[in-house]
């Protein structure tokens, strides 16, 4: 009988894929390792050193309210991702679909907003935010956080739309089906992949937003975990096993998330592109 050899080429694909991914993860398994080390190896050019040591983890913890800080960025970032989430569908679905009247214009004008750096609007978002009373709270950094989100996600769910099929929205129109069921009923479950998507690529952004969070969250109650590593950092790099240790809690959580819904990300994220 004719034996079957194993694909070379697939092999090959797999071998070389796997040496990448060995190259990507030295600077994750280097901030976990600084975060392991003892303060006098923290500056070791070594990818490990020994032994290793939780001290700064310790030393992280006890020092902070951590489960508050983790607490208080899972609340700003899971209500900014439904803020851009429900806006942006229904704003693509009012560009994509009903073609309702100034929405185009509505629309170019919000593209403009994707070439303002934050940097540049803190200053003023601060005075306005101190002008709301909403310095130190979570609608201080949860509506500027959609506001920001909200122009990338709407650009990506209108393509969605617009690529999806016409005859489905014309039959529901037909059925007798007024907009919010066509939204609700029809255009929803089509761009499903992109609303992983974007749902994902949205938290992701938030969580890891310092910035904004670092001029407007002062007060403990409500800082976020990400304006942590702060106390651990200055000119001369006090204590860099702590900064790291930080550095690896805040990173955790969305690795974790990335291996749970990585095929719905990857979906999402190709599936314009092999459409029609």
């Amino acid at each position: 009988m004719r034996r079957h050899h194993p694909n070379i080429s697939r092999i090959v694909i797999h071998a070389a894929l796997f040496a990448l991914l060995a190259v990507w993860m030295i600077p994750e398994v280097y901030m976990l390792s600084i975060g392991l080390r003892t303060p006098d190896q923290a500056f070791d050019a070594t990818l490990m050193a020994w032994p290793l040591t939780l001290d700064n983890f310790a030393t992280v913890i006890r020092d902070n309210a951590i489960v508050s800080f983790f607490l208080n960025s899972l609340i700003v970032t899971l209500a900014t991702v439904a803020i851009v989430v429900a806006c942006s569908t229904l704003f693509a679905f009012a560009c994509a679909v009903l073609h309702l009247r100034w929405s185009l214009v509505l629309y170019a004008t919000l593209l403009t907003t994707l070439m303002v750096p934050l940097a540049s609007l803190v200053l003023p978002l601060a005075i306005l935010l101190k002008t709301f009373g909403w310095v130190n709270t979570y609608a201080g950094v949860i509506f500027p956080y959609a506001a920001l989100g909200a122009p990338f996600a709407v650009v990506v769910l209108k393509a969605f739309m617009e690529d999806s099929p016409k005859e489905l929205f014309e039959a529901a129109r037909v059925d007798g089906c007024n907009a919010w069921q066509t939204y609700w009923h029809v255009a929803l479950p089509l761009i499903r992949p992109a609303l992983v998507f974007v749902g994902i690529w949205q938290f992701i952004v938030t969580w890891n937003e310092f910035f904004l969070a670092l001029i407007i969250l002062t007060r403990n109650e409500v800082k976020t975990l990400t304006i942590v590593p702060m106390q651990y950092s200055g000119l001369y790099m006090a204590n860099p096993g702590a900064l790291f240790a930080v550095l690896t809690l805040i990173a955790l959580p969305l690795i974790l998330l990335y291996v749970v819904v990585q095929r719905a990300f990857v979906r999402g994220l190709l599936a314009g592109a092999v459409k029609g």
